[in-house]
């Protein structure tokens, strides 16, 4: 979500991002979260992604297409892979939420599913490179303000 709660998403029926699925059990909107699998070879045993806040992934659109508007480039086809560059395990996402927000969160740890990678983030190596951008907000500012969306909705 932004900063400014204005905008957020709202999934429709029940979430498959985690994001959502968080603030949504916080606010008892859902009983509560499930971690698939504490078992992984990863540091707390959860899986582990790369987070990026929307907001992030939007300056780097921008980014991309201020520099394709130099006409040289605009013929060209590039692939640039946009995360944080680095993993944050589920767990270390839901703590994240709890101490930015302050906010109870019921959670279980459950079976892992099947087909779930154990980690992967992207290499940003060539955005960083060629567009100049990195990441400039955390996955604590990501849950701060996924949480203030989930308020404003809740209070109309």
């Amino acid at each position: 979500a932004h900063h400014s709660s204005l905008i957020g998403e709202l999934p429709r029926g029940i979430p498959d991002n985690l994001v959502p699925y968080i603030v949504q059990t916080a606010a008892g909107l859902r009983e509560s979260l499930t971690i698939f699998g504490n078992d992984y070879n990863t540091p707390d045993g959860t899986c582990v992604r790369d987070y990026i806040h929307v907001v992030d992934l939007a300056r780097a659109h921008v980014r991309a297409l201020d520099w394709l508007d130099d006409s040289a480039r605009a013929p060209s086809n590039h692939v640039f892979n946009l995360g944080a560059g680095r993993g944050t395990s589920v767990l270390e996402a839901v703590n994240a939420f709890i101490d930015v927000t302050g906010q109870k969160l019921d959670y279980v740890m459950g079976p892992r599913r099947s087909g779930d990678i154990e980690q992967i983030h992207a290499d940003v190596t060539k955005a960083k490179k060629v567009l100049g951008w990195t990441t400039e907000l955390s996955i604590g500012d990501a849950m701060r303000d996924a949480w203030r969306w989930q308020v404003r909705l809740a209070n109309g």
